[in-house]
């Protein structure tokens, strides 16, 4: 029983950890006469620090207790980001309990929470030796994947690409086997290695022919193809991809790979091509590429037909303008007039993150309008005026803006006049999206989109650019309705 309770807090962390830091889960709970599931979190984080309280020395070290408490415990601070609280817990097992059961997942536990707090030399330490101490077991196996995810971020990409390839070759019936084909194939990009990169999309392919992950390589390739400017292959790489099946676990559409191709076309002089591409794309209230689309045909001089476009979604807009609230006018406006911040922009981020639901938690421990998890809170609260912040104060809509402007504020800094990227970034973290960005190397809206490595991250970019739109058609920038 002790080892199934173990397994089952195994599985939970790794749940959690799979959830990106600002996560954009429906939040049904709202509409039943339940708890609140951030109360019941909120209350067991709050009793872990009180127990806690009680076994700490007159130096603060945490006392001992049994090995599956102190895994409990650091499950609750994972789940609320409280990540030094956690690895408090985490090391404790390993220091009182060198021998036990759960040590691989305490120190699996130690990495992933460095690499979620992106500490990444520091994450690597523990992800590798974890790999290397319990090769034969899940912990062991995720090590190896996550170190390599770490070197990719501290820019050692030929390392990366070895322990891609050795998770590969180790552990041919792994849970992320599929995966790390199709990070292979990106990190052999970044490492300025695009020739093997194709070799691993055609040995990808043959591998998983017929199954999403065929269909993803695919996708890999008409990347590598539209980022090298290799205008012609991309264009029947994207009719390739077309006539594939779009199945459950594909990580791309047709309206993206449809719009890849006329961008395509366009840079290699096939105008009227690109245009017929263009139009292929529908577009709509929430039709992202749609938009683009309608975009790219006013370049290409063909503005009947943008026209058209535009006023068909202005009339989508206005018919479900109810969908498209703007409360907390007061606080948006003055929070983003002092920060050169569109208002509509912050709207169209908080209508992605919490639907306006102020008490909104999602299950990696985000709070609020905003959805802020702690740790990012703390590294802007300062210049946001608070001197200091617990997580209670997040679920208040006035600190929830203020804190999360701050926040974009910095992220405009970085990507200047990108709001995808500064959405990606908000939802991924801004050191995915420079890597993005240089993989990318097309100065397009479009392209830097598809090359978003997380699938969730590029449906909430979409989703907030399309928000973003109606915001503007349906307000001015001090919120007034139009």
């Amino acid at each position: 029983m002790r080892q199934v309770r173990r397994s089952l807090l195994l599985i939970l962390i790794l749940l959690t950890l799979a959830v990106p830091a600002t996560s954009s889960l429906p939040f049904s709970w709202a509409t039943s006469a339940a708890l609140p599931p951030q109360a019941a979190s909120d209350d067991s984080l709050a009793a872990a620090r009180r127990s806690d309280a009680t076994i700490r020395d007159a130096q603060g070290k945490l006392g001992r207790l049994t090995a599956s408490e102190h895994l409990r415990r650091a499950n609750i601070y994972l789940t609320n980001r409280a990540f030094s609280e956690a690895r408090e817990h985490w090391e404790a097992v390993l220091k009182f309990y060198p021998q036990d059961v759960g040590v691989p997942e305490a120190l699996l536990g130690i990495g992933r929470s460095y690499f979620q707090d992106r500490r990444y030399d520091e994450a690597f330490v523990f992800l590798d030796r974890v790999a290397r101490e319990y090769p034969g077991t899940k912990e062991g196996r995720e090590g190896l994947n996550f170190s390599a995810s770490a070197a990719l971020r501290m820019g050692r990409f030929n390392e990366a690409v070895e322990r891609y390839r050795g998770y590969i070759e180790k552990y041919p019936d792994a849970e992320r086997f599929d995966s790390a084909h199709l990070n292979l194939i990106d990190t052999l990009r970044e490492a300025g290695r695009p020739s093997e990169a194709i070799q691993w999309v055609t040995r990808t392919r043959e591998k998983f022919a017929g199954k999403p992950t065929e269909t993803n390589a695919v996708f890999g390739r008409l990347r590598l193809d539209v980022a090298e400017g290799n205008w012609k292959h991309a264009i029947s790489t994207a009719a390739e991809l077309s006539a594939m099946r779009f199945q459950k676990g594909v990580l791309t559409t047709m309206t993206e790979v449809a719009y890849l191709k006329g961008y395509s076309q366009e840079q290699e002089g096939r105008n009227e091509e690109a245009i017929r591409t263009y139009l292929t794309i529908p577009d709509g209230v929430d039709n992202y590429y749609g938009w683009l689309a309608t975009r790219r045909l006013g370049h290409l001089a063909a503005a009947k037909d943008q026209t058209q476009r535009n006023a068909r979604v202005a009339s989508q807009v206005t018919g479900s303008a109810r969908l498209y609230p703007a409360p907390y006018r007061g606080a948006l406006v003055g929070a983003a007039r002092t920060r050169q911040l569109d208002p509509r922009f912050i709207l169209a981020i908080i209508k992605q993150e919490s639907v306006f639901k102020p008490f909104a938690k999602s299950p990696s421990g985000a709070r609020g309008l905003l959805q802020l998890t702690m740790d990012a809170a703390l590294k802007y609260a300062g210049n946001a005026g608070f001197s200091t912040l617990r997580e209670n104060q997040l679920y208040r809509p006035e600190t929830s803006i203020l804190v999360g402007s701050q926040y974009l504020e910095e992220l405009f800094r970085l990507f200047p006049n990108q709001p995808e990227a500064v959405a990606a970034s908000y939802n991924g973290g801004e050191d995915n999206v420079a890597r993005w960005l240089k993989r990318a190397k097309q100065n397009d809206s479009g392209v830097f989109t598809a090359e978003i490595g997380f699938d969730e991250t590029k449906d909430y970019v979409q989703k907030v650019m399309t928000n973003y739109r109606a915001y503007q058609q349906l307000y001015k920038a001090d919120l007034t309705p139009r």
